[in-house]
């Protein structure tokens, strides 16, 4: 089987589509990635090199999300149907599912709900997206609804799809997988603190992280952005701001097993937190659906409240077997969560859609 999967070299899409990519290779799909946006650069680009059975196209096509109306994303729509028509593709998956809205792609389409705009929204300031943005929400539920499968990396964030879209059949969950970081060693344990994302995101709750910095007596060091594209800043007096770390960068700071926190109020998945339990950092989440589901047991769930943080904190510093416990439980969950077990699921997904027929009029 010979599929298109779109990417993007900016975000956690990017990890979740090489990785995918390359699990799914054993399993006899090669994969074509389409990469919008920004063009990867020369490491990713030896990434996906040194994978077999992936090809790199870098479209020069735009993202949904960084254009101000619907018709370069029309237009990409078209491009990408295009380029699965010229490759022979037998089957497309859309990381973006804006793709395909235009009803263009003639393979059969699984269209991954990563994020969107509309739940987004909703998390970040409790209501639907206002003019500047409806053309975006309204276009995502087209290209969901023509899609001929949706997947979610979550159930709470399969729920917060359907209903925000309206879909008549919900999204199927398939959870994300991540290949661990490899760590180097004789980094000794640090009694630190670590947080990694999109910190100019609102629903990261950068801002409240910030104040709980300020009343810890240890480091809490963030990587991330804090620029944002549309010009959103995330204002930082007493995290330790690293900047966006590559893969070395951040198995550096993991490899010390710092208390990772995540404050978000808003998360379908969160790579980022997968990457710190399969180091064995000890986990404290916000108590949202998404981390209920995926961390109950082997995580330290919070109440979104500074003082509760730092309580959270305090108590996990001072308790070494509590630390410990909640180390190798973080350790154990992340088994769950792999490429392997993701390239499975959507591999039988894929060979349900795409039949005998379909590959003769692809």
């Amino acid at each position: 089987m010979r599929i298109l999967m779109t990417a993007d070299a900016i975000g956690g899409v990017w990890q979740y589509a090489t990785d995918l990519a390359e699990a799914l290779t054993p399993l006899g799909v090669e994969t074509l990635l389409a990469v919008l946006g920004p063009s990867p650069d020369d490491e990713q680009r030896a990434q996906v090199a040194a994978i077999a059975g992936v090809t790199l196209v870098d479209t020069g096509l735009p993202l949904d999300w960084l254009c101000d109306g619907p018709a370069p994303m029309i237009a990409a729509g078209r491009a990408i149907a295009a380029l699965a028509r010229r490759e022979r593709v037998d089957l497309v998956q859309a990381n973006m599912p804006t793709l395909a809205a235009g009803g263009d792609l003639s393979q059969p389409v699984v269209a991954v709900a990563h994020g969107c705009i509309g739940t987004w929204w909703r998390a970040a300031h409790g209501e639907v997206p206002g003019d500047r943005y409806a053309w975006l929400d309204a276009m995502n539920r087209v290209g969901l609804q023509a899609a001929d499968v949706v997947v979610a990396p979550s159930a709470s964030h399969a729920d917060a799809v359907t209903r925000h879209h309206t879909l008549e059949v919900a999204p199927l969950v398939v959870h994300n997988g991540r290949a661990p970081l490899p760590l180097p060693t004789g980094i000794p344990p640090a009694d630190a603190l670590f947080t990694a994302g999109r910190l100019w995101d609102l629903v990261k709750e950068t801002p409240m992280l910030d104040r709980v910095a300020a009343r810890l007596p240890v480091s809490f060091r963030a990587a991330g952005a804090v620029m944002g594209p549309h010009g959103e800043r995330a204002d930082i007096a007493y995290l330790k701001a690293l900047g966006r770390l590559g893969p070395d960068g951040l198995a550096r700071e993991l490899a010390a097993r710092p208390i990772f926190v995540s404050a978000a109020r808003f998360e379908p998945f969160g790579l980022a937190v997968l990457e710190a339990a399969q180091a064995g950092c000890p986990l404290i989440l916000s108590n949202i659906d998404t981390f209920r589901e995926l961390w109950t047991g082997a995580a330290l769930l919070v109440e979104e409240d500074e003082d509760a943080y730092v309580a959270a904190i305090a108590r996990v510093r001072g308790d070494a077997g509590l630390r410990a416990h909640l180390s190798e439980a973080a350790r154990l969950r992340a088994q769950r969560y792999t490429p392997a077990a993701t390239a499975g699921a959507m591999a039988a997904l894929y060979a349900g859609l795409v039949t005998p027929s379909a590959k003769v009029a692809a």
